[in-house]
């Protein structure tokens, strides 16, 4: 099976991913609470005007609006016997929409989490979750994604069945975590925790990085507090939110300005990151501030903290003791060794 992702990344240094998805289409007209997947089969051209503002902005990738299209969320909506036929549409109107444009962008597969606690904390087994996200999966393939994109997820447990049950299709995967203020997904993970855990999975994926969060400081301030070594052969994926959500005059409103997205971009291609994009909040203008950004930038060193939160804002208490916790919590194993030689 062919690797569109894979031969891309080979070709150049980064790829723009899109913005995000809900929100924007929340902004064109999506009823509060409705499911956006619904969208596909009752206002099929809203989805594919969305997809083609990406496109036209610059995007080298785009997602499939299926990120709640497992048979738990869909459940929420009366709608779990509508999975294949849901995530299906959502893929094909993606793949359409990248045919026509003119070049090559990559169609993504969104698969989010499903809602429900994995054991031992919560009720869903490891098989049962692989099958929940193998059904999606396989009709996101048959409607004809390129890769299936494992995003927002936070639990190992459920990070091991979705990687599972996308395997099943052969397609090339990406996951990305989304981490909170303390610098760790809601159930504890860390971005080092999750490097090591794609770097010795037996069949890993193609990319692994953050999405969602806080907003861009604190997603940057994850991907540096991960070790050199363990992101030299990685490819890393920053899809940050723009900005931090604010409620104003009835409405959640996202801070984050086409400025703010671009400094963003070029901090994460200096940080490692090689897929980039926006998530919540971040619409067509951000990402096409983000492209010129990125085409007229030489990649310089990695950041530092200091000069991430100068440029961007504030980094939570949580993500700055990262590396430190991490390095006392996760020492090499070559470390550990050398010091039990020493001992003897």
């Amino acid at each position: 099976m062919s690797n569109l992702l894979g031969q891309l990344l080979e070709q150049k240094p980064f790829l723009l991913a899109d913005g995000a998805t809900g929100t924007n289409l929340f902004a064109m007209g999506l009823p509060t609470g409705a499911a956006p997947e619904l969208w596909n089969v009752e206002a099929p051209e809203k989805i594919t005007e969305l997809h083609q503002s990406f496109i036209d902005a610059g995007s080298d990738l785009v997602l499939s609006n299926s990120f709640g299209g497992s048979r738990c969320r869909l459940g929420l909506h009366g709608s779990e016997d509508r999975v294949t036929e849901l995530n299906r549409i959502a893929a094909e109107i993606a793949r359409r929409t990248v045919d026509t444009c003119g070049r090559t962008v990559v169609v993504a597969g969104s698969m989010g989490p499903t809602g429900e606690l994995f054991s031992p904390l919560g009720p869903l087994t490891h098989d049962e979750g692989e099958e929940i996200f193998a059904e999606q999966a396989k009709a996101l393939a048959e409607g004809g994604v390129d890769v299936l994109w494992i995003e927002t997820m936070s639990s190992k447990e459920e990070l091991e069945a979705a990687l599972a049950g996308g395997r099943v299709t052969g397609l090339p995967l990406v996951c990305t975590l989304s981490f909170d203020t303390n610098g760790r997904t809601m159930m504890g993970l860390s971005p080092a925790e999750l490097a090591t855990m794609c770097r010795e999975a037996t069949e890993p994926p193609l990319a692994f990085g953050a999405n969602c969060g806080v907003g861009a400081p604190d997603l940057l301030a994850g991907l540096l507090s991960i070790d050199d070594d363990a992101l030299a052969d990685a490819v890393v994926v920053a899809k940050a939110n723009c900005g931090v959500p604010v409620f104003e005059d009835g409405e959640i409103c996202y801070t984050g300005t086409p400025q703010l997205m671009a400094d963003y971009a070029r901090l994460a291609f200096d940080a490692g990151a090689r897929i980039i994009g926006g998530c919540c909040g971040t619409t067509p203008a951000h990402i096409l501030a983000m492209r010129k950004a990125l085409d007229t930038h030489t990649r310089d060193d990695r950041p530092t903290l200091e000069q991430v939160e100068s440029r961007l804002g504030k980094i939570s208490d949580g993500a700055k003791a990262l590396k430190v916790l991490d390095a006392l919590a996760y020492e090499k194993p070559a470390r550990r060794a050398g010091r039990r030689r020493r001992r003897r």
